[in-house]
């Protein structure tokens, strides 16, 4: 099988799995996705998604965020890892949104990447899932699952990313790289037996 061939399968399979993907993170609008994301780094998504609610009943838009300080952040996140400098990232964000950004969520890759917190992978899930341009955010499940379908060789997310754009539709992006995040957690888990990863088996059987 080529990797062309490899890549259809995939696609093909996945779609039959999810053919509906609700974004994993709760959230109501771009910035409190882009607060959810930069957020999850580092920890899972329902760890978020379990904070996030507090979160938001005192700061679910940039303004009231700025006015809270860094420590009461914390405080509202504190079961997240990296919550002492996550808080102060918040913060700033929002006080930056504020001052450059009339408290507007910006469209734009170097507009996104250079508020704190929100790295390449955080802008492109927030141009994405909130904005609707096509984009393959990369988090290290994704890679791990590229790298295992052979569908990369790519050392880091960078480079699988890259890959990933090259071998797949750019239709198809968006709700791509969310398929496969949802099955890795359910069939090829990190640190499971990868029993249950039916797809592996499918690519690499012939």
């Amino acid at each position: 099988m080529t990797k062309k061939q490899r890549a259809e399968l995939v696609q093909q399979e996945l779609e039959k799995l999810y053919p509906v993907v609700p974004i994993p993170l709760d959230h109501s609008d771009a910035f409190t996705l882009m607060v959810a994301v930069a957020l999850s780094a580092q920890t899972t998504d329902k760890k978020v998604n379990q904070v996030t609610p507090n979160l938001f009943k005192v700061a679910d838009t940039p303004e009231k965020m700025a006015k809270l300080e860094a420590s009461e952040i914390k405080e509202l996140i504190k079961e997240i890892g990296l919550s002492n400098t996550k808080a102060k990232n918040l913060k700033r964000m929002a006080e930056l949104l504020l001052e450059k950004h009339d408290g507007i969520v910006p469209q734009t890759y170097e507009e996104l990447e250079a508020l704190p917190g929100v790295g390449h992978k955080t802008a492109s899930v927030v141009m994405s899932q909130a904005f609707g341009y096509p984009a393959f955010p990369v988090d290290t499940h994704i890679h791990r699952l590229m790298k295992l379908w052979k569908l990369t060789s790519g050392k880091n997310v960078v480079e699988t990313e890259k890959d990933a754009k090259a071998i797949f539709p750019e239709k198809v992006w968006n709700k791509l790289h969310l398929q496969i995040i949802y099955y890795g957690r359910e069939y090829s888990p990190a640190r499971g037996s990868g029993e249950k990863d039916f797809l592996t088996k499918m690519l690499f059987e012939k």
